[in-house]
């Protein structure tokens, strides 16, 4: 799977996300959002090619649990995983290579 232009219609439970294979983007955010439009051409670019990692986007907002299981504040909120662990975080991305390193961290060994 590659990047993910629209959010989910129903998001993943927690329990889904923890169970995860290999490496994952979470990204939390809404259609809505400023600053989550700024950041789509920087996702989209880090994860042109990348079918090895899974992108689930998810609409965030009031009421929407997952999101508040992961702490998220702010959108976009990305959250890299390996094998449903977190191994890096993303609030607002402004640069290209802040994706590119948080992929980084996806691809290094347990």
């Amino acid at each position: 799977m590659t990047y993910a232009a629209q959010h989910l219609a129903t998001p993943p439970s927690r329990d889904d996300v923890d169970r995860l294979p290999g490496a994952a983007v979470v990204e939390f955010g809404t259609p809505w959002c400023g600053h989550c439009q700024r950041a789509q051409p920087l996702i989209e670019q880090a994860l042109k090619g990348r079918a090895d990692v899974a992108h689930i986007k998810v609409e965030d907002g009031p009421g929407q649990r997952l999101g508040r299981t992961f702490g998220v504040k702010l959108w976009p909120t990305l959250v890299f995983l390996k094998n449903g662990q977190e191994v890096a975080r993303l609030v607002r991305p402004q640069a290209l290579q802040e994706v590119l390193d948080a992929l980084q961290a996806n691809a290094a060994p347990a």
